[in-house]
């Protein structure tokens, strides 16, 4: 299973107002410690964000994050709608 992080505290504070309005999100980021490949409709992201991956979270929230396999660390970078892209 892999450790999520955040990249930033504005991120993090992001990340929490989503979990806190909507309890179906931890759900989804657990499922994303599973298998942060596959999982929510994970993606990998191209052109300028290539080497990043994305996912779904629920109606229109995305999350954009970076997977590090060596230490099992999931990196969120950026979450909210479309417009992180």
């Amino acid at each position: 299973m892999f450790k999520l992080f955040t990249a930033n505290s504005k991120t993090e504070k992001i990340l929490r107002g989503y979990i806190n309005s909507r309890k179906d999100i931890k759900n989804k980021l657990d499922k994303l410690k599973e298998n942060p490949h596959r999982a929510n409709s994970a993606h990998q992201l191209h052109g300028k964000l290539k080497g990043k991956w994305a996912c779904w979270l629920g109606s229109n929230i995305r999350a954009i994050y970076i997977i590090d396999l060596k230490n099992n660390f999931i990196i969120i970078q950026a979450i909210g709608t479309h417009k992180i892209y």
